[in-house]
Parts: structure tokens; sequence; C-alpha cells
């Protein structure tokens, strides 16, 4: 039996997971959250590290430094409508994004937040499983397998389930103590 193919659908859900993770604010200054920030850079949509440098001087602030100074203004509203939770700070040469300190309700709604994050990802690594085993019933049906390999197919299936799983909660557990040890 060849397992590559629900092996790579649980190793794409591990990494959507990890890029949600890393893009999850906890406290420290992560050029990661500027990810999803677009600006219409002449009509068309372009991520922020596409068109200025973008560095961590210090632990909690960003400094945004475009190439072309006349897209200040555009990365400021750019950054303002993505509602990542923090006001940039235009001097009219660089863009500085500072980090707050979390407050401890905060980082409890953060820890909810990246739970139900992984929550989806245990069930999307449990729909592939499904699939997975649906399809090798269906090819026992058809007589292109035996009943013992069908056994010993779920059996492995189970088992790469289980260790994606279990990365999952690892993920998890190193993010959680991120966030509540800031």
């Amino acid at each position: 039996m060849d397992y590559s193919e629900i092996k790579e659908k649980m190793s794409k859900t591990l990494e959507s997971l990890n890029t949600r993770l890393s893009e999850v604010r906890a406290g420290r200054a992560n050029p990661a959250i500027l990810n999803k920030v677009k600006i219409n850079y002449y009509g068309t949509p372009t991520p922020i590290n596409q068109v200025a440098g973008v560095s961590v001087p210090e632990a909690r602030i960003i400094v945004i430094q475009p190439w072309d100074t006349s897209i200040l203004k555009d990365i400021e509203k750019a950054i303002l409508a993505s509602e990542i939770g923090i006001n940039p700070n235009n001097d009219g040469k660089v863009i500085r994004l500072a980090f707050p300190e979390l407050t401890e309700e905060r980082r409890k709604e953060l820890v909810k937040e990246i739970k139900k994050y992984a929550e989806e990802s245990k069930v999307a690594v449990r729909n592939s499983r499904r699939e997975a085993i649906d399809k090798i019933k269906a090819m026992q049906k058809q007589g292109e397998i035996t009943e013992d390999e069908l056994k010993q197919a779920e059996d492995e299936i189970q088992k790469i389930t289980d260790k994606n799983t279990e990365e999952i909660d690892k993920m998890i557990d190193g993010k959680e103590k991120e966030i509540m040890s800031i």
C-alpha cells in the first residue's frame, strides 16, 4: 500500500497550522503577522515585504522601511485595515509597529484562539484518515486487496493519524507556553 497521499495531505495540514500560529501576535514582534497585509501597489495587491524592508530591531518593535517613500501612507492604511491590532507610527521615512505588553485576559483569548486552530487541524487530519479508509474499503470491495490487507492498511493509517495529531498537540503546547510566558 502507498500511504504517501495521506501523509502529504496531513503534512499540508501541519504546515497550514504552523503558518497560522506564526501569525498569532504573542507580545513579541514577529514579521509573520504582516503576511496577510497587502497594499495596492500600482493596481496590484502586493505583500509588504515585497515593497519594503521589514526588520525587528527590538523585541517588541517592527520597522517597515519602504523602498519608495511615496507608498508610506498606503502601507499605513493597509495595516490599519488589516485589523492586526497595532497602530502604525509613521515618521515620514519608516513605519514602526510597537507591540504592547499582553494582558492576562488577552493571553487567555490567544490561547483559546490557538486551541480552536488546533481543533480545526485535527478535524482536517481525521477527514484525511476517513477519506483514505474509504478508499481502501472500496479497493477491498472490488477485490483488489484482501480483508487482512484492509485491516493492516487501516492500522497503518491510524498510526499516521495519531502521529500527526500528536504533532499538532506539540505545536499548540509550544505556542501556549510562548504566549503565557511573555
